[in-house]
C-alpha cells in the first residue's frame, strides 16, 4: 500500500510468510537551498524494516534530485531490505507523483544544464 501528497511519501507492506520482509517507510522531502550546491531537496526516509528503526537524511542537488528512488533503494537496502524488494519505483505511480512534485518545488525545465562534476 502507499500514499502520496506533496512532500511526503508513504509506503507499507507486510510479510505474506517467514522468508517475506514487511516494512513501513515514509519519505518526506523539502526544498532546501544549499550553501555549496544551491538549489535541491532534503530527503528523509524514516521508518522500519522488518520491526527494525529506519531514519535517515540526504541532500541531492537540483540537477541530481530526481535519482532520488536510486538512494531511497540504497539506504533501504542498507537496512536490510533484500535488492529485489528495495526499489520505490515499484509503486510507479506515486514515484510519478513525487517526481512531478519534486520537478515543481525546483522549478525544472527541460533542458536545464547539469553540473559535470555531478556526472562522474
Amino acid at each position: 500500500m502507499a500514499t502520496f501528497t506533496p512532500g511526503h511519501l508513504h509506503i507499507e507492506r507486510h510479510a505474506l510468510n517467514q522468508a517475506d520482509h514487511s516494512y513501513n517507510l515514509s519519505v518526506d522531502y523539502t526544498l532546501l537551498q544549499d550553501p555549496k550546491e544551491g538549489a535541491g531537496m532534503n530527503f528523509r526516509l524514516h521508518g522500519s524494516i522488518d520491526d527494525k528503526a529506519v531514519d535517515e537524511t540526504f541532500f541531492l542537488p537540483k540537477d541530481q534530485a530526481f535519482d532520488f528512488a536510486r538512494y531511497v533503494s540504497r539506504l533501504a537496502e542498507k537496512h536490510g531490505l533484500p535488492k529485489s524488494a528495495s526499489s520505490i519505483a515499484a509503486s510507479h505511480t506515486f514515484y510519478d507523483l513525487m517526481f512531478e512534485d519534486v520537478r515543481a518545488q525546483l522549478d525544472v525545465k527541460s533542458g536545464d544544464p547539469v553540473k559535470p562534476e555531478h556526472l562522474i
